[in-house]
């Protein structure tokens, strides 16, 4: 894992100095080794920062050239099957050291850029300047599981692992891009194709952008070598035959190739361990092909609503782990916060990136690479939306309007936590399933989508923090650029498509990249190998939605590993309990960055929506805590990028 940059431009410039301010930059994604190499009367520099994992030695150094020296690579990743890649090119290539980028160099020269990133099995964001041709191109992995930003900024081409090495090229002018703000308070995150700053992209997913100075200034679209809803109508239209017991065996032999490739690595490795069925699933495989107890990891709470930790430690247990927990006060989790700007670029308002990096804080105090168990809920059917989309729309478009809108009102007249209290006394004398976690939340949820006019809405309102963000954000009429709706004959399916497309690269892939690489460590995701993928929507939907349970399939892997009871409960998620915070600890913070005088100066936000939530939430009449989380890393994010220079418009 690593962090890269470059220009391209036909302007004089001072090469070392704006390509090492780039790299600086970057340095906590690489803080093994660096590197820079240039071509000044071509027009193009690289600079690489290095996070050593597989061959440590001279050897794996970058920028790295192919073997007939027509192709220069800048590199983040790792391809996972770069040892069957090899064995297929030893014919053909002399190989100097054991890295995975000369392999991915040396596929490249054999079979073509885009036929040999097919046959990459990996997570990867690489640039490539092609001496012949004199063209750079970018590739981006199939899900976007590492980031890469690109823009032109007058007549310099340039692009980077992480905004903020783009910010250290003096001519850039860092603009704010109002639509891409608008769409960041829908969804938390700013969507793709966008970045927070006018001119400058994120890369989509699973495409590759060539460019060269026969066009300055000129931004091509990106080409797809390989694409999620291709992908998806093709497994659909060629279901998976087999039995559920040949289901449940072909895919425990995908998880455990997949998990043993990305168990390769000439560090310290371990995982992220929850107790979920998720990351309990990665860990029993780990284990499994481990001569050695596994390294695992989770943090503790002492609020129980948000607390996994014992969960974690029985699994650990029964897997015979070497397992380490931290237990963390509000304090500690505070003590990140002013660092989320920093880490995250550009506005980012998932709080589960707190905890997130205090995990992977713990993790790098002993190993340099940790398994995660991100990507199955959009593969196997995890989340709420998926086991009810079909049937709450079904129910909802079978009542008059009025009704739906009646029942929202008489949910919204208690707050989420007077019915958190409803349920708690119910709870008592129900059986457990009728105790969900955080209640109230969830019904609030249900009442915000009693009004839509047809499924697209309903699925906008489930994934919207703010239901109407042009409201809120002056100057902009649009709020985002939506994804087309597919049309996949189940709406099930049809959400869990989209999470996959918008809501894993955007929000879950960018949360944990961040927050583990702030401390150079590297994260992998086993359940999004493209092979898993592709398999996974081969999959009937009862194979992963059965008894209005999600993971169907996934579950009867796991129970080959781990007893049902110890992972067998609600999903939880990865939070920390901001509304309380915001009451209590958080209060002066928070009032400071939306002050109402200080909002009307800056010229953003709109004051009175904002400052109506905030009287709500210190009343505890309303509970807008995610709303007002979004504003709120935003103001963060601008106070901390506005100290840093003073043209931020």
């Amino acid at each position: 894992m690593c962090g890269i940059a470059g220009v391209l431009t036909s302007e004089p410039i001072n090469w070392q100095t704006t390509l090492r301010s780039m790299a600086d930059r970057l340095r906590h994604r690489g803080p093994d080794d660096d590197g820079i190499w240039l071509d000044a009367q071509a027009g193009i520099g690289l600079a690489h920062r290095r996070l050593s994992i597989l061959d440590l030695s001279a050897e794996g150094k970058q920028p790295m050239h192919s073997a007939s020296g027509r192709y220069t690579i800048c590199y983040n990743g790792e391809v996972y099957n770069f040892a069957e890649l090899k064995n297929e090119l030893n014919s053909s290539t002399a190989f100097r050291g054991g890295s995975d980028t000369e392999v991915l160099l040396a596929a490249i020269e054999y079979w073509g850029l885009e036929s040999a990133v097919r046959r990459c099995t990996g997570m990867f964001a690489f640039a490539l300047w092609d001496r012949k041709h004199r063209v750079l191109h970018l590739v981006r992995d199939r899900i976007g599981e590492k980031p890469l930003y690109y823009g032109w900024v007058d007549k310099q081409f340039l692009f980077a692992s992480e905004l903020k090495a783009i910010r250290a090229v003096k001519e850039f002018r860092a603009e704010v891009d109002r639509g891409a703000l608008a769409g960041y308070m829908r969804y938390a995150y700013v969507p793709s194709p966008m970045s927070i700053f006018k001119g400058i992209r994120k890369l989509i997913p699973g495409t590759i952008v060539t460019l060269s100075l026969r066009e300055v200034g000129v931004l091509p679209e990106p080409k797809p070598y390989w694409t999620a809803r291709e992908t998806v109508e093709a497994g659909i239209a060629n279901p998976f035959q087999g039995s559920d017991a040949e289901a449940t065996e072909q895919l425990d032999q995908l998880l455990r190739k997949s998990i043993g490739r990305q168990m390769i690595a000439d560090v310290p490795l371990g995982a992220f361990l929850s107790g979920g069925i998720d990351s309990s699933a990665v860990v029993a495989l780990m284990q499994a092909q481990s001569d050695r107890p596994v390294k695992t990891f989770t943090i503790g709470t002492d609020v129980q609503a948000y607390d996994e930790s014992q969960h974690a430690a029985e699994v650990a247990r029964h897997l015979k782990t070497e397992h380490t927990e931290l237990r963390v006060t509000a304090h500690d989790a505070l003590q990140v916060i002013p660092r989320l700007p920093e880490l995250y670029d550009e506005p980012f308002a998932d709080s589960s990136q707190i905890p997130t990096h205090l995990v992977s804080q713990l993790a790098r105090q002993h190993v340099t690479v940790s398994l995660s168990g991100d990507g199955a809920d959009e593969l196997f059917g995890g989340y709420n939306r998926h086991l009810m989309g079909e049937r709450m729309w079904s129910r909802l478009r079978r009542l008059p309007k009025f009704g739906r809108l009646a029942l929202a009102g008489g949910i919204k007249a208690f707050s989420p936590d007077r019915w958190d209290a409803i349920f708690k006394t119910l709870g008592r004398a129900l059986p457990s399933r009728f105790s969900p976690k955080l209640p109230g939340q969830k019904l609030h949820k249900l009442a915000g989508i009693m009004g839509v006019a047809n499924p697209t809405d309903m699925y906008q309102r489930l994934t919207s923090q703010w239901q109407s963000p042009e409201s809120i954000v002056l100057g902009t009429e649009s709020a985002e650029q939506r994804q087309a709706w597919p049309d996949l004959g189940n709406l099930s399916q049809e959400i869990m498509l989209m999470d996959l497309l918008t809501y894993l690269p955007g929000d879950i892939l960018t949360k944990v990249d961040r927050a583990a690489m702030g401390v150079s460590l590297e994260t992998r995701v086993p359940f999004l190998d493209h092979n898993v993928i592709e398999f996974a929507w081969t999959l009937p939907l009862e194979m992963k939605i059965r008894h209005a349970e999600g993971k169907w399939l996934l579950r009867q892997v796991l129970d080959r590993y781990v007893p049902r009871s110890l992972v067998d409960r609600p999903k939880s998620g990865f939070g920390v309990p901001i509304e309380d915070w915001l009451r209590g600890p958080l209060r002066d913070w928070a009032e400071d960055l939306i002050d109402e005088n200080r909002l009307r100066d800056e010229g953003f936000l709109n004051p009175q929506p904002i400052r109506k939530m905030w009287a709500q939430q210190l009343a505890g009449t309303h509970s807008n805590h995610h709303q007002l989380w979004t504003v709120l890393m935003f103001q963060a994010w601008l106070s901390c990028w506005k100290s840093e220079t003073s043209v931020l418009i």
